[in-house]
């Protein structure tokens, strides 16, 4: 494994989650959408009454009948299913965070959080790459390791070609198993308005997150910083630094990840948005214990087996 500290916090989340918490966590993000394979059951894990803001479909008729009011049932899945992890390598992804990794990077290791969580449920993954030469499927089989050996080897490219967002949303429509969790990891510069309609055809039929990575400002960066152009691989001048074109830019950058969020929201689907490997895994935990105190009505602070960031955690900070 390549020598990266946040490498054992991801990976401690497929051995210190419970299996329990790990299928409760994933089915809150995937909707808990029943399974479409042979054989699959599902177990009862709550029933409560309707609140609005619930979808209709959880509406138990049965049990609401009885009850005399509108109740509504979450089931967990207790059968494997699949993850389709789709990852921006246009060269634009190589541009840098504020962290100093570049944006594949970033991106990488939110995909490597997804997976110690779906291997550990059994879940078959398959990872695609895209850019505007091609777009290739790896079927991935063995465990977390062998996905870490998977992803490191597809991302020692040449990062030649730009992005086509186009095709990888339309390759993510076009996911036969309509019930699987779709992934998509790129950067925050990749979707536009006008690529939310297919955003919204892929979430009418699979449960759908998005990894937004946010880049470097580059009118804010320190002097020390060699800022190169993402595409043209240019230097940018030291005198382009200004402190009114840097708010511009993060005012802008925040309005259009609000919308995207927003956008998302609707749909059902999620947005994992940060701009270094650390913020991405805390916003990973953030999600995933957000979903869990939803579903409990817990309020509090998440359950402590989450806090996978502190000294007790293999990996984590001092």
């Amino acid at each position: 494994m390549i020598d990266d500290p946040i490498r054992a916090k991801i990976e401690a989340l497929g051995t210190q989650l419970t299996l329990p918490t790990v299928r409760k966590a994933l089915g809150v993000i995937e909707g808990e959408h029943a399974s479409r394979r042979a054989g699959g059951s599902d177990d009862l894990m709550d029933v409560r009454a309707y609140e609005p803001g619930d979808e209709a479909r959880l509406i138990e008729w049965k049990t609401s009948a009885r009850q005399g009011r509108p109740m509504v049932v979450h089931r967990e899945r207790l059968v494997t299913s699949r993850v389709w992890m789709l990852l921006d390598v246009g060269r634009e992804m190589t541009g840098s965070c504020a962290s100093g990794e570049r944006a594949y990077e970033v991106a990488a290791n939110a995909l490597r959080m997804f997976a110690a969580l779906s291997l550990r449920r059994s879940d078959d993954i398959s990872l695609v790459f895209c850019d505007a030469a091609s777009i290739t499927r790896v079927p991935f089989n063995g465990g977390f390791a062998q996905f870490e050996r998977t992803l490191d080897g597809a991302l020692r490219r040449r990062w030649t070609h730009g992005r086509n967002i186009d095709a990888m949303l339309d390759y993510a429509r076009r996911v036969k198993d309509r019930r699987a969790l779709i992934v998509l990891a790129t950067d925050e510069h990749a979707l536009t308005k006008r690529h939310m309609r297919a955003v919204r055809l892929i979430a009418r039929t699979h449960p759908i997150v998005l990894i937004d990575v946010a880049t470097l400002n580059p009118f804010a960066a320190p002097a020390s910083m060699r800022i190169l152009d993402g595409v043209g691989g240019r230097r940018l001048p030291a005198f382009f630094a200004s402190a009114r074109a840097a708010a511009q830019v993060d005012t802008h950058r925040a309005y259009m990840a609000a919308a995207l969020e927003h956008e998302l929201e609707r749909v059902g689907g999620h947005v994992i948005r940060a701009g270094s490997s650390e913020d991405m895994f805390d916003a990973f935990i953030a999600l995933i214990s957000h979903a869990l105190a939803g579903r409990t009505r817990n309020q509090l602070a998440p359950a402590p087996e989450l806090a996978l960031g502190g000294s007790d955690a293999p990996g984590g900070a001092a």
